[in-house]
């Protein structure tokens, strides 16, 4: 259903009225540290949004997944998921990068309009926020469409290794998917999101005394430093593909002709088409010196999130939403990957950077802006009715 002006400053009221309810769920899961791979805070935060969602009409399923050494991913469906209909997927995460102990390095504080502490900006405010859209919704008595489906899964900042398989099962379900991942600067949706790859390049050589028998020698950083050259000229800035060797290391001794090397390599891309037009490439690369030998291992870890049509109408729903509440919603592309990435890579239709906007991710200065969480909860309920 479409979504006039005075639905949409109902929902926006709502979440004025109940900002302290939202900011209070929201300290709580901050000051309850989930860093990745850690089962124990990871259930602790679970347990939080649990006891919120159990009070939350409306909400007809609750799944607690075990993910081992990560601790839980949680699942939440708000509406009748016997309706036949397609769910509409809010996809985000509760694990910080952020080691035990932070929280007291860098309490919750407010000032100047921000609210600081770690993980607030990626991602637990949004956390928060998506089941006071549920209930936004239940409580102001709106008719959605399709069933909601909140998946929050515990190792996103780890790489989704066990998450993945989730995130992708769910999205091939989904009739869109709302990533609840920071808003871009500027406060801007993401309707497109380069895709990595992580490689390690290892060269075997044979090692000699650099003085006495030097041509005995086959030296492993000769061949990477050329190999280097090779691969940084694989980038296509103006493709969107661009590589980043990040680690070297080899040899032993100042004297000793090297006989191991080795290079971690970092590929983005924006299409599916460069993601494996550099994979090939780096996979084909042969020897300048035949008496060593190459060994590449790694590969692409997130495809790319393309703004495809689809994309673009998502958002275009989105905007005119936001643009009822007074705000021009504005997009970008990023050179980050996240896992809607996975779900775009299964077919949906997804939407990113629907967070709240601040700043700092990853670091001592996070932050959120107080102004923008209730516009932005009006907006993700809006959706949810919308879609």
């Amino acid at each position: 259903m479409e979504i006039d002006r005075a639905t949409a400053r109902r929902l926006n009221a709502y979440m004025e009225e109940h900002l302290d309810e939202t900011l209070a769920l929201a300290r709580q899961l901050v000051e309850t540290e989930s860093p990745s791979k850690d089962a124990e805070g990871s259930c602790a935060v679970v347990e939080l949004l649990v006891q919120t969602a159990q009070r939350i009409a409306g909400v007809s399923a609750i799944e607690r997944r075990p993910a081992g050494a990560c601790g839980e991913h949680l699942r939440i469906v708000f509406g009748d998921v016997n309706s036949g209909a397609r769910p509409v997927v809010l996809l985000g995460h509760t694990d910080t990068v952020y080691p035990r102990g932070t929280i007291r390095l860098q309490p919750w504080r407010e000032e100047d309009g921000r609210i600081y502490g770690p993980g607030i900006f990626d991602m637990k405010i949004n956390c928060a926020l998506a089941l006071m859209a549920m209930r936004a919704c239940a409580e102001l008595d709106l008719p959605l469409a399709r069933p909601v489906v909140a998946l929050l899964t515990c190792d996103e900042e780890s790489g989704s290794d066990h998450g993945r398989a989730i995130v992708e099962a769910e999205a091939r379900r989904a009739a869109h998917v709302l990533v609840l991942e920071p808003s871009a600067p500027g406060g801007c949706a993401k309707t497109a999101r380069k895709g990595t790859g992580i490689f390690c390049l290892e060269v075997e050589g044979r090692a000699a005394h650099a003085g006495l028998e030097p041509e005995k020698g086959a030296s492993a950083v000769l061949e990477l430093a050329r190999q280097i050259e090779r691969i940084y000229a694989l980038a296509a800035p103006e493709k969107g593909t661009t590589v980043n060797v990040g680690v070297v290391c080899g040899g032993t001794q100042v004297n000793v002709v090297a006989a191991h090397a080795r290079a971690e390599i970092d590929i983005r891309f924006s299409t599916q088409a460069e993601a494996e037009r550099v994979e090939r490439a780096l996979r084909e690369l042969k020897p300048f010196d035949a008496r060593t030998r190459l060994r590449l291992s790694g590969g692409i870890n997130r495809p790319p999130l393309e703004r495809t049509p689809a994309v673009v109408a998502l958002y275009e729903r989105a905007r005119r939403i936001a643009s009822l509440l007074d705000w021009e919603l504005c997009e970008t592309s990023v050179g980050g990957a996240s896992d809607g990435n996975f779900a775009a890579a299964v077919g949906a239709t997804v939407l990113d950077g629907l967070g709240v906007a601040g700043d700092g991710a990853h670091s001592d200065h996070e932050h959120i802006l107080v102004a923008d969480v209730a516009r932005r909860g009006a907006l993700l309920a809006a959706l949810m009715v919308a879609l």
